[in-house]
């Protein structure tokens, strides 16, 4: 079965083979595997250990986003938002659940956030310590111009937190090159294409000093995360690791830099992207988002105007011709989300259109235009 989502995703065999290797995470030979993992992400943010840090922790992206927020803006701070779809939704909610007081930018969610916009309400309140976004909107597919918008927050002498869980591995990301960010947080089972259960925040080493105990949380205390790794080494995890994942994340990133590293496989997404938006118009779908909008992470697909649509009618017909996708839609109309990611080729994208169109025959659907 192929995964069509946006995490976890198809992953390799190699990758899965992985895990079922046992470890003793306090065992000196694990040390070098956890070590190494945290070495090689760095470089994917072009930045290294003198000046920045590798901080995993155990759970998904929101786990990894609410120790952000905990851990870098102040508790008198305020953050401010672009609303670009569900996800910044989210990243609002998991500020506030921790006492922070957010500020929105109001958009539609199918346009690219404004940085006269966001430059305009960091002048209107001084009180904002922090500019939070989500880079790759992944309610919506809409990729964001992150250079921009952490250009205009250093304009302003704001921080940044970035919300990069579906962009990492694949879209540009210099965070020598962005000094104003606090973290870039990702995970491991989106564009790395490993196994879901360890997220991670990538932080530069000075702003974590002095910082242990403001998260006002011992498990979502990123400075922590970092104090330890000080004392007993990179390669000690603070409280028992998925062993497993942390192991077939090391295999990814073997896999990763074999196809190339990041451009490649950003390469092989707008691949992947072509030919699904050219055999989706070619079956009489609609787009979601027009051409100049869509990024190569996550595709939406307007649900057809016809009374015998059943979005998981769809999906189980999908899923019985051997593609899995959301049963779900984050966008304001009705749609279908397909993610571009994972272990997946053009052929493999090619073969789900065909898997599509069946699934409509099927169903009987004659009108597939939007409403």
């Amino acid at each position: 079965m192929k995964l069509l989502i946006p995490g976890p995703v198809t992953t390799r065999p190699e990758v899965r083979a992985a895990l079922v290797h046992d470890f003793a995470p306090w065992d000196l030979d694990f040390h070098p595997l956890y070590a190494g993992v945290r070495a090689r992400l760095l470089p994917i943010a072009g930045v290294g250990p003198e000046t920045h840090a590798c901080l995993p922790i155990q759970g998904s992206g929101h786990f990894v986003i609410e120790a952000a927020l905990r851990t870098f803006v102040p508790r008198e701070g305020k953050v401010l938002v672009p609303m670009t779809g569900s996800y910044a939704v989210r990243l609002t909610r998991l500020a506030r659940e921790c006492g922070r007081e957010v500020l929105h930018v109001p958009m539609g969610e199918r346009e690219r956030v404004d940085p006269r916009a966001v430059a305009a309400a960091l002048a209107a309140d001084p009180a904002i310590s922090h500019l939070a976004f989500v880079y790759s909107e992944t309610s919506s597919g809409i990729v964001h111009d992150a250079d921009a918008l952490v250009g205009v927050a250093r304009a302003h002498h704001r921080r940044v937190i970035i919300d990069a869980v579906s962009a990492f591995g694949a879209l540009p990301l210099d965070l020598s090159a962005m000094p104003e960010v606090d973290a870039a947080l990702f995970t491991a089972n989106k564009c790395l294409e490993g196994i879901p259960g360890i997220a991670v925040a990538i932080s530069p080493r000075e702003r974590l000093v002095g910082r242990v105990g403001e998260a006002q949380s011992w498990c979502l205390d990123l400075a922590d995360v970092h104090a330890h790794a000080e004392r007993n080494g990179s390669g000690s995890f603070r409280f028992t690791p998925p062993a497993q994942v942390l192991n077939a994340l090391s295999v990814a990133l073997d896999l990763f830099a074999a196809e190339g590293g990041r451009e490649r496989r950003l390469e092989r997404y707008r691949a992947n992207l072509k030919v699904f938006a050219d055999g989706v118009r070619a079956v009489g779908l609609s787009p979601y988002l027009p051409r100049q909008l869509q990024g190569p992470i996550v595709f939406n697909v307007h649900a057809p105007d016809d009374p015998r649509w059943n979005l998981q009618s769809f999906v189980d017909r999908v899923k019985e011709r051997g593609f899995v996708i959301s049963n779900f839609f984050d966008t304001v109309t009705p749609s279908f989300r397909v993610g571009l990611i994972g272990a997946l080729g053009p052929e493999d994208f090619r073969e789900a259109v065909g898997a599509m169109d069946g699934a409509l025959r099927e169903l009987g659907i004659r009108n597939r235009k939007a409403a």
